[in-house]
Formats: C-alpha cells, sequence, structure tokens
C-alpha cells in the first residue's frame, strides 16, 4: 500500500482531558503526545480505564480535552466531525431492531442528504466490502453478533470518511469470530486504504492488525510505548506463531508492566 506519509492526519500534542465529578476532578488523560500518518492502522491497548475509548471519543469530538491540542486532516476535532472526516464504530453493533441492515447502513446517508440513487449505490458497495451480500433486506436478529458488528461497520463506511474509528468492536464475540473478523478488517484496511484508530484489550489483536500499537498507562492515561509493527501487510493468521510477531507482543506486554508500575 503506497501512502503518503508526509503531514499527520491525527495530531495530539501535550494533551490533557480532567472530567469534573461528583467526588472531585479525574484526569483521564495526561501530556498525550501523538501523530498518526495517512493509511496507518493504529491500536490503543491498555489496561481498563487508561483513557483509550476517551483518546477515540476526542478524535471524534465526542469529548473536549481540557489542555494541550489536537488537529484531525489539520482542522480541530469539531470542524473535523462537520466536514464528515471520519466515521466510528462503538463496541456494541447499534443498530435499530425496527430497520432491515440496509436501512440501517442509509441512516447516515438519509440524515446527510443523499439522494435514493446514491444511497442504493453506496449501501450496495459497503454490503460487498463487509462481506454481507444478500443480508440487506434482513434484521438485525436474523443476524449473528459477528454479523452485526459487520454492519455497522458497513454504516460506518458508507459516507466513505478517510478515518475509521473503532471502539474494541470485537471485544464480546468469541475467540474463532474474532479472528475471522480480525482478518476481514485487514483486507477490508487494504482495499480502502483508510486510517484506522482501535482500542482493543487483546494483545494478539493489537500486534496482529496494527502498523503501530499505542500502549497507555493505567488513569492518569499516560504513552508508555508506540511502537511501529516491521510485520508485512499481507497477514495470515499463523503468522501470529512466528518469532517476529512474538516479539512485538513481548514488547507491548513489556509496555503494558512498566505502566502499571509507573510511579507519580
Amino acid at each position: 500500500m503506497n501512502v503518503d506519509r508526509q503531514a499527520p492526519v491525527i495530531a495530539a500534542k501535550g494533551l490533557d482531558l480532567t472530567f469534573q465529578a461528583a467526588d472531585g476532578p479525574v484526569q483521564a488523560l495526561r501530556d498525550v503526545n501523538l501523530e498518526i500518518g495517512k493509511g496507518d492502522f493504529v491500536s490503543f491497548i491498555g489496561p481498563s480505564g487508561c483513557g483509550k475509548t476517551t483518546f477515540l471519543r476526542v478524535i471524534a469530538a465526542l469529548e473536549h480535552p481540557t489542555g494541550g491540542e489536537i488537529t484531525v486532516n489539520g482542522m480541530t476535532p469539531d470542524e473535523a466531525r462537520k466536514s464528515r472526516a471520519y466515521g466510528y464504530v462503538f463496541q456494541a453493533a447499534g443498530l435499530y431492531p425496527w430497520r432491515t441492515i440496509e436501512k440501517n447502513i442509509k441512516l447516515p446517508l438519509e440524515i446527510m442528504g443523499f439522494d435514493a440513487a446514491e444511497q442504493e449505490k453506496r449501501v450496495k458497495n459497503v454490503l460487498q466490502l463487509v462481506d454481507l451480500e444478500g443480508f440487506g433486506k434482513k434484521f438485525p436478529w436474523q443476524l449473528s453478533g459477528g454479523m452485526q458488528q459487520r454492519a455497522s461497520i458497513a454504516r460506518a463506511l458508507a459516507f466513505d470518511a478517510d478515518i475509521l474509528l473503532m471502539d474494541e468492536p470485537f471485544g464480546a464475540l468469541d475467540e474463532i469470530v474474532r479472528d475471522h473478523l480480525n482478518e476481514q478488517l485487514l483486507k477490508l484496511w487494504a482495499r480502502t486504504e483508510k486510517t484506522i484508530g482501535f482500542v482493543t484489550h487483546s494483545i494478539p489483536e493489537a500486534v496482529y492488525l496494527s502498523t503501530k500499537i499505542v500502549v497507555m498507562s493505567p488513569r492518569p492515561g499516560r504513552i508508555t510505548d508506540v511502537i511501529e509493527s516491521d510485520l508485512p501487510k499481507e497477514r495470515p493468521l499463523d503468522i501470529r506463531d512466528t518469532p517476529e510477531f512474538l516479539a512485538i507482543a513481548h514488547r507491548v506486554r513489556e509496555g503494558l508492566r512498566a505502566g502499571h508500575a509507573y510511579d507519580d
């Protein structure tokens, strides 16, 4: 995949975020510095409560930092949201049960004012991308959990944003389904060349999918390591048994341990 890595698509500098809770302030992110290049697949990994999802939500303008700065495509996150710079896939598929799969995928297109013909074209294209051809007329309850998540990904891809943000989308699925969806996601990424930010608790998943792995510490969330992967773009599942894969996984594990040992 040939991508331009000159200007970062996402850039955070000295990013802080403190929530005001009933019992006092809670610092969720502290001094986060990170650049994500065009076409990167970046996984965020760390213990629960370390700020992985919070950082993703800052990128998406769903949360606003209290210090530092962040740009998305050279804009503020709010400006990027208004320009439809990203699609967002949540932990749960979040499909409306009374709408068919194709009508769930059409929902953001309807909101954005695409005409009916363009909606049909885009739905057909994204159903092909996620291997759900023939399931557009089904309702969510007629699909497995893995298929529902693929439909959720299709919905996020429907308006063809350059950035795809994914908040632990496969965490609730069994290992066999998860492996299959990891393979499909890599193929999807190769075909679309999108920039992907992916939250996970799984070390093997992070290493298998990513060009870059961001290891985060317990709250307040800090980056303890940024690991550039030199694994080939073509990654069969059995690459997880290779010395190269295991070496990266070991470094991720050590980064997580170092984060837990961090002493203020």
